[in-house]
């Protein structure tokens, strides 16, 4: 991974940082709106990312090979991994664990696998060229319609699965998406998939589980004789600075997959201690926002009209395929035999938008030495602006839909 700047991938530092500054500003002021509105703020920061970007005003200029582009989206992915793997609240899997296991076991391979198969036979990808592609879209991510997981007239079943799903799925798409991706890159000969599994996996599951671990020990448990001088902001500090030194020790010779670590640490930090897991919502919320905004802004940015329409109708029918085909065929053969009603199936079935780890993944591939990863990363990012659009408008709508009929 780089982590020089390109002086020439952007117009300047001094444009970046007033533009993301403006955009949080503008946001700040506008959340109230957007809240009442039909999209959401991240749809907003995409699009503005666009109008000022390579779509159209030129604005800001950023290179997918840059060093910038490249730490944002490791940076992101740290941050966001981390926070989904806290997520994973041991009493909700014990209660709660069979819609949301059934959907990742079951429903991400199944979406993969036919997401892959359209993509090879309407546009020629390659199958592994393919496979990249439908690991890229199988995340789900509710942030761009987040009322399905907050609003209470879903019925709670529904807004904990998914609020769930989402959550692992990004960590569990990972593997996937590291590998195809690795298989893909020019010059490299040398892919092995068990050495893939044996060395980022299975060092990134040991890294992640000793961070994880230690992590939970070192910092005092509330009540205890030294947790009282150290306030709730620095504790949340202390499980943001974990992530990132978790990610740090790992990819260290001999080389483990930090990301599959810091996913695997957060897990364990979470059951392990509850109140570490809750003070890191409530102190490091903001953090977390500015770096899923930021994402939103570039990933916008880098997006252009000729981009989109690169495989013209073929591109389409791909990202309609992935919504109106694998989603839905995905859920039903994942909650086959269970007493969901069809009416909860169809809400979960279209709410698996695509949202920000999609957006940091593709970075991601974008910016390695893949040949086709322009044109996945410029699919991938049709179907993330599609799902900004159809999703932020179809959110209300749905909700009261599913709410007549749950009463």
């Amino acid at each position: 991974m780089g982590s020089v700047w390109d002086a020439t991938a952007v117009t300047s530092f001094q444009t970046a940082a007033a533009v993301l500054g403006g955009l949080l500003v503008l946001g700040s002021l506008l959340s109230g709106l957007a809240r009442r509105s039909m999209l959401s703020l991240a749809a907003v920061f995409v699009v503005a990312g666009f109008v000022l970007g390579e779509g159209a005003l030129h604005v800001v200029d950023f290179r997918a090979s840059s060093g910038l582009v490249q730490d944002l989206a490791t940076t992101a992915l740290v941050v966001i991994l981390f926070r989904d793997g806290l997520e994973v609240d041991g009493e909700l899997l014990q209660r709660q664990w069979q819609l949301p296991l059934r959907k990742l076991i079951v429903a991400m391979p199944v979406t993969a696998a036919i997401v892959a198969l359209v993509a090879h036979w309407l546009i020629g990808l390659s199958w592994a060229e393919a496979f990249l592609l439908g690991a890229l879209l199988s995340p789900t991510d509710p942030v761009l319609s987040s009322g399905v997981v907050t609003d209470r007239r879903v019925p709670r079943v529904i807004r904990h699965s998914l609020n769930l799903e989402s959550g692992l799925n990004d960590g569990l798409a990972l593997p996937a998406v590291l590998a195809f991706a690795a298989s893909l890159e020019v010059g490299r000969t040398d892919f092995v998939w068990w050495h893939f599994v044996l060395q980022d996996i299975g060092l990134g599951l040991a890294f992640g589980l000793v961070c994880g671990l230690a992590g939970s020990l070192l910092m005092p448990r509330a009540g205890a004789a030294r947790a009282g001088s150290i306030p709730p902001h620095q504790r949340a500090l202390y499980g943001l600075g974990l992530a990132f030194l978790t990610y740090g020790l790992t990819v260290l010779p001999p080389h483990g997959n930090g990301f599959i670590a810091v996913f695997v640490a957060a897990i364990v930090l979470g059951i392990r201690r509850p109140d570490l897991r809750e003070e890191f919502a409530a102190g490091a919320e903001e953090v977390v926002e500015i770096v899923k905004l930021a994402v939103f802004a570039v990933f916008g940015s880098l997006l252009t009209l000729h981009g989109l329409a690169t495989d013209g109708w073929a591109a389409v029918a791909v990202v309609a395929a992935t919504f109106l085909l694998a989603r839905p065929v995905a859920i039903w053969v994942a909650l086959a035999g269970t007493r969901v009603g069809t009416s909860a199936k169809a809400f979960m079935a279209w709410f698996g938008p695509k949202g920000v780890a999609t957006m940091a993944f593709s970075l991601l591939i974008l910016s390695r030495q893949i040949e086709s990863g322009r044109e996945i990363f410029d699919i991938a990012a049709l179907a993330v602006f599609v799902s900004v659009i159809v999703h932020g408008l179809t959110e209300t709508p749905g909700i009261r839909w599913i709410a007549r009929r749950a009463a």
